[in-house]
């Protein structure tokens, strides 16, 4: 995953720090109605986590016993997130830092897969941070996220801090798609899970 976190070149167009929007036509794909949030987009591809797919574990039920270090309490129970399709097994966490300093994602967001750092931090006396932690993460071959974006798969919001630590966040796609100003998407979101119900 080293790639992922490179600078785009000036000379691209970059959708980092943005949020995706499945705009309807996901449906039976695993991205049916997830919110996105891209953590890097440049010419090697792209990478993101998903941000409205919890799961039914924690944080401490995945770290194995044997880790070279002691876990603190202070993170072991934090929900774990679906991140996206592409290797499972990973672990990445976001993490809210100073609201007006530039995070490696965006002003105030930092994105991360080391946990020894995590760990370090939790440990140095500066926690209450917000932090989500995932599984998996979603990944885009280079051109691929692009050439998705003109097919209109997507729709783009701008991502905020609140957003994405929402307290709510199994609704998360609902609430934004009600909030953006096309009526089609406020129409979207009111529509029902499996479209067999109509």
């Amino acid at each position: 995953m080293q790639n992922l976190f490179q600078l785009m070149p000036n000379t691209h167009a970059s959708m980092k720090g943005r949020l995706l929007l499945d705009g309807g036509r996901l449906y039976g794909s695993y991205f049916h109605r997830t919110v996105i949030l891209i953590c890097e987009h440049n010419t090697e591809g792209s990478f993101g986590l998903v941000l409205n797919r919890s799961r039914d574990k924690s944080l401490g039920d995945v770290v194995s016993a044997d880790v070279p270090f002691e876990f603190p309490e202070s993170i072991r129970g934090t929900r774990l997130f679906a991140g996206g399709p592409v290797q499972p097994a990973t672990l990445s966490y976001l993490l809210s830092c100073d609201p007006i300093q530039p995070g490696n994602v965006m002003l105030g967001v930092d994105v991360g897969n080391d946990l020894q750092n995590l760990v370090d931090f939790a440990k140095s006396g500066l926690w209450g941070k917000k932090l989500r932690v995932f599984t998996g993460y979603a990944g885009w071959a280079p051109g691929q996220l692009e050439q998705e974006l003109s097919d209109d798969v997507w729709l783009i919001e701008s991502a905020t801090h609140q957003l994405i630590f929402d307290e709510d966040p199994d609704q998360l796609w609902q609430c934004i798609l009600k909030n953006r100003d096309d009526w089609k998407d406020r129409l979207l979101a009111d529509t029902p899970e499996d479209l067999g119900w109509n």
